[in-house]
């Protein structure tokens, strides 16, 4: 059941952002009509799916990971990110990680500067699980900074 998920958030009709979904809950997945998976958890996170891709894939979904280290999230991770949703931007798309952490962050990022929301609806929507810190809170600084976006005055 899509519930049972973890951090499970729909931001749009066609995004969906949650934690780390077990081989299980996959069918559930299909079932709300998902056709991509994204997945930003390195392989050996906490709760990984050693064969994720091959079970996603076997349920007619395609599958990406961008293995985003969570203390060194590179700018390459993010252009990796926006490509990707730029090229599935019109399938409905369920994008995780361990605990919706990184990927909240990201699509923060992305439908602030790629989107063009509201940075102050885009930041509530991503503090509903989480508020940045730390390495996590400078890379969403430099990031919204190189778009001309002050992260600490939103």
């Amino acid at each position: 059941m899509m519930s049972d998920i973890t951090n499970l958030v729909a931001l749009t009709d066609l995004i969906g952002t949650a934690g780390q979904p077990r081989a299980d809950q996959y069918p559930a997945v299909r079932e709300e009509g998902y056709e991509v998976v994204i997945n930003l958890a390195t392989p050996d996170s906490k709760g990984a799916i050693p064969n994720e891709s091959e079970v996603v894939t076997a349920m007619g979904m395609s599958y990406f990971q961008i293995p985003v280290v969570w203390q060194e999230p590179t700018l390459v991770d993010f252009e990796l990110f926006t490509g990707l949703m730029r090229s599935v931007v019109e399938r409905k798309t369920f994008a995780h990680c361990v605990v919706n952490y990184r990927v909240s962050a990201f699509m923060f990022l992305y439908r602030t500067t790629q989107l063009g929301l509201d940075p102050v609806d885009a930041k509530a929507d991503m503090e509903k699980l989480w508020t940045p810190s730390g390495v996590r809170e400078e890379y969403v600084d430099r990031i919204l900074t190189d778009h001309d976006i002050d992260y600490f005055s939103i």
